[in-house]
C-alpha cells in the first residue's frame, strides 16, 4: 500500500486523457491504477503514455481485478448508469462526467446506493467549484424564499452537435465522438452535454426541486437540440424560464446567466462577465467583487475534491448526487416534454 488513493478510469477518451489522467497523475495523493476503454490499440497508447500499469476492455474485469479507492467515470452519456452502478457496488466513490445519467429514475437509485454504501458521488460541474459558486449560495439565502428563476446557456458548440469534429479539439488523442454528442439515440443534444453544468450551478446555488417541465426544442441538422426552451415549476411553488443554445459564435466566452427572484430580493450570477450581486428590497444590497478570470471553467478541482474524499479527508462537495441528480430530473422531463407536446411530471 502506497498510502495514495487507488484511482481506476473508466471510459478513457477525449476528454479522460486531455484532462481527468493528467490532472490525477500530478496530483500526490492518489495514483492511477488502472483505465480502461474499448480498442486494444487505443487502450495500449492511453496505458503507455501515462504509464498506467494495467489496462482494460472490460470495465468489470477491471472492478473485478484491481482493488480501487475510487473510480472516474468518463464513458458516454448512456453509460454511466451502469459503470458507476457498478463501481459503487464494489465499495468505490465514484466521480461521475455529466450527465449524472439519462434518466431520472437512474439518478435516484445511483444517490440511494452511494448513501447506502457511505461513498460519495461527484459530477464535475467546474462552476460549482469556483469561490463565487460557494459566495453565491451564501447570497442565495438573502433574497428569501425563492419565487422565480431565470437560466440561461449559450456556447459555441454548432460543430459538436451537428455531428462534426469539434474545432477546439483539433490534434488531440482521441477526439469527442458524434455517436455521444449527436446522436438522438445515443443523449447526444445541448440539453444533456451543455445545459446540465447551468442547472448543476443552479442546484448548488438553490435550494430547489424540480415538480414539471414544459419545454420545446429547436434541432441541429444531426437531429439533436441546438436549442433548449423550458418552463420549469419547482416543488415549493416557484417557477423557472430555462434556455439554451449550441451556436454562439466561436471565440465568445460561454455565456450563463442565472437570476434568482425571491420574497425580499434577487440575486444575479452571470458567468460571462463575472458577476454576482445580491440585489434586496430593504436595500441592503452585496456586490462580490471578482477579477477576470474567475469566472473561468474549474477542470482541476473537482478531481482535487475526489482525491481528497478517497483518502477519506474532509472536504465540501458542492457537485454530490443530489445536485447532479436534480440537473438530470430537469432535463429527462424537458426531453419527454418536447416529444410529447405537454407538460411532463419530474
Amino acid at each position: 500500500m502506497s498510502g495514495k488513493a487507488r484511482i481506476g478510469v473508466i471510459g478513457a477518451g477525449w476528454w479522460a486523457v486531455v484532462n481527468h489522467i493528467p490532472v490525477l497523475k500530478a496530483l500526490p495523493g492518489c495514483e492511477v491504477v488502472a483505465v480502461n476503454r474499448l480498442g486494444a490499440a487505443e487502450l495500449a497508447a492511453v496505458t503507455e503514455k501515462f504509464a498506467i500499469p494495467a489496462g482494460y476492455e472490460d470495465f468489470r474485469r477491471m472492478l473485478d481485478d484491481v482493488p480501487m479507492d475510487g473510480v472516474v467515470i468518463s464513458s458516454p452519456h448512456t453509460l454511466h448508469f451502469e459503470h458507476a452502478k457498478a463501481a459503487l457496488e464494489k465499495g468505490c466513490h465514484v466521480l461521475v462526467e455529466k450527465p449524472l445519467t439519462t434518466s431520472a429514475a437512474d439518478a435516484r437509485t445511483l444517490v440511494a446506493l452511494a448513501a447506502s454504501k457511505g461513498k460519495q458521488i461527484v459530477v464535475p460541474y467546474g462552476w460549482n467549484f469556483r469561490p463565487f459558486a460557494a459566495e453565491a449560495r451564501r447570497l442565495a439565502a438573502g433574497v428569501g424564499p425563492v419565487e422565480h428563476v431565470v437560466l440561461q446557456m449559450a456556447n459555441a458548440l454548432d460543430d459538436l452537435f451537428a455531428g462534426e469534429p469539434m474545432l477546439e479539439t483539433e490534434g488531440a488523442m482521441f477526439r469527442p465522438p458524434a455517436s455521444t454528442w449527436a446522436d438522438p439515440k445515443a443523449a447526444g443534444g445541448f440539453g444533456w452535454g451543455q445545459l446540465v453544468h447551468a442547472l448543476g450551478l443552479m442546484f448548488r446555488v438553490a435550494d430547489l426541486e424540480p415538480a414539471e417541465v414544459f419545454a420545446m426544442t429547436g434541432a441541429s441538422k444531426a437531429g439533436v437540440d441546438y436549442y433548449d426552451a423550458a418552463a420549469v415549476r419547482f416543488r415549493n411553488g416557484a417557477t423557472g424560464s430555462v434556455s439554451g443554445a449550441a451556436t454562439l459564435p466561436k471565440g465568445r466566452p460561454v455565456q450563463i446567466d442565472l437570476r434568482i427572484f425571491g420574497s425580499e430580493g434577487m440575486l444575479l450570477l452571470d458567468i460571462e462577465r463575472e458577476r454576482v450581486e445580491l440585489r434586496r428590497r430593504d436595500g441592503r444590497d452585496e456586490v462580490i467583487a471578482l477579477s477576470p478570470g474567475d469566472g473561468a471553467y474549474e477542470c482541476e478541482s473537482p478531481l482535487r475534491v475526489f482525491v481528497d474524499i478517497c483518502n477519506g479527508t474532509p472536504v465540501d462537495n458542492p457537485a454530490d448526487g443530489v445536485v447532479g441528480a436534480r440537473a438530470v430530473e430537469v432535463l429527462d422531463a424537458m426531453y419527454r416534454s418536447s416529444a410529447s407536446g405537454k407538460a411532463e411530471p419530474v
